[in-house]
């Protein structure tokens, strides 16, 4: 190997070690994280931050029995004196970046689509409901608890998946493609989505595992009263931009895909303008914005999560499996949002069980019902303003970019974190600025 080409691609693995070691973490080189991640199994000091008026950050360590430990860093912003934003976007970002101008603090957000193949992705990758500034980026295909914007105030429902929307002018219901289906009914519609899909598991030497999805599989069901149509955002808003007789609809082609049952209408047709005019009960004009949550904490305990496990592949609601965990509670007044860390390459610090989470939501006097899942994992992240410097971030300080070809090292990235889809991004309202 050339030997300054050698120097030259190590020099981001040293401002790495650098970085680590200034955070107090002794870390004999990048590539040993990849197979050993104890240098993180370290408790947090307690501490208390004010990134703005009305909004804290503290972090404590907190014993789990039988030599394991979480830390937890909680954020918690005054409604009063700060706004909620769910955030999301297709191209993605790095958590960091939205810790700009009056944004004093961001988290992870909902579940969005992972897979280790930069091939083969969905058009749209949060699963199930997201509303951007007012605009349904994508439909839920069951039932779940929701974070919505709602008159400009943030408000947690579980929202049935049934609504309305209209093609080119002409009115139809609908309903999510895992709830229960009703016999065929003229202008009513079914929903699916990237959160149809399943997710599959591959061994690999270098990552130990790797994700993907079969695209042979990963289409509607095929069916021959039916008719898919493919939505897709265009620059004039949805439209419908391919039609399948029959199903076999790609999933990840458009951002959802409405079939129809015989006899289909006339007005089905490439190009007709679709318009969701309600979910559930609410009518999207009064949605700023919005992002599907993953179950209470209640829930996950006791088993109820099969609204979200094909899509997230090994579920992280295992009984005995212990995870990061985002969690967000909200009531009239404040608005919490916790990561319990952990590193799953580690014996003690790997965070926590789904029944330890419940518990320790009581323990900190949340309902467990009350507290949702937020994208956990190695997205677990809370980045924050910390003086005038670059945003801070606490949560998944492991976390590794893995290679995208055979002779590419491991990169840390601890700091920004995976690129996600969706964060809640917090902000200072102005009388508190």
């Amino acid at each position: 190997m050339n030997h300054s080409f050698a120097l030259a691609d190590d020099r981001p693995g040293l401002v790495a070690l650098a970085e680590l070691s200034a955070r107090g973490i002794q870390v004999p080189s990048v590539q040993s994280l990849a197979v050993d991640q104890s240098p993180f199994a370290r408790p947090t000091p307690a501490w208390t931050r004010h990134p703005a008026p009305g909004v804290v950050l503290t972090a404590r360590s907190i014993d789990l029995g039988g030599g394991c430990f979480t830390n937890a860093y909680t954020l918690t912003a005054d409604l009063d004196r700060a706004r909620c934003r769910p955030v999301s976007s297709p191209a993605g970002f790095h958590l960091r970046h939205l810790v700009t101008g009056p944004a004093v603090a961001a988290v992870s957000g909902a579940f969005s689509f992972i897979s280790d193949d930069p091939a083969y992705q969905p058009v749209e990758p949060c699963l199930d409901l997201a509303v951007r500034d007012r605009y349904t980026a994508s439909l839920p295909t069951i039932t779940k608890p929701t974070l919505l914007i709602h008159h400009g105030r943030p408000t947690v429902r579980t929202l049935a998946a049934t609504g309305t929307l209209t093609i080119g002018g002409h009115p139809h219901t609908w309903t999510g493609s895992k709830e229960p289906q009703l016999p065929a009914r003229p202008h009513h519609l079914t929903v699916f989505g990237a959160a149809n899909c399943r997710i599959r598991y591959h061994d690999a030497p270098r990552t130990g595992f790797r994700r993907d999805v079969d695209p042979a599989t990963n289409t509607t069901p095929r069916t021959p009263a039916a008719l898919d149509c493919t939505v897709t955002h265009t620059p004039t808003g949805p439209r419908i931009t391919a039609l399948h007789p029959g199903g076999g609809a790609d999933l990840f082609a458009g951002a959802y895909i409405l079939r129809a049952h015989r006899p289909w209408p006339a007005h089905l047709a490439p190009g007709a303008p679709v318009h969701v005019t309600a979910i559930a009960t609410l009518d999207t004009a009064d949605i700023d914005s919005a992002l599907s949550l993953g179950p209470s904490a209640a829930d996950a305990a006791n088993g109820r999560t099969a609204a979200w496990d094909h899509s997230l592949g090994a579920s992280p609601f295992r009984p005995d499996a212990r995870h990061a965990r985002t969690l967000l509670t909200l009531d009239s007044r404040n608005l919490t949002l916790t990561v319990l860390d952990g590193a799953p390459l580690t014996h003690t610090f790997q965070g926590t069980t789904v029944q330890e989470t419940a518990e320790l939501c009581e323990r900190a006097g949340h309902d467990p019902a009350t507290a949702f899942h937020l994208d956990g994992g190695q997205t677990s992240k809370i980045a924050y303003r910390r003086g005038r410097g670059p945003a801070d971030a606490v949560g998944s300080l492991h976390y590794l970019r893995w290679p995208r070809h055979e002779h590419e090292p491991f990169r840390w990235q601890g700091l920004d974190g995976r690129r996600l889809h969706s964060a809640l991004q917090i902000t200072t309202t102005e009388e508190s600025r």
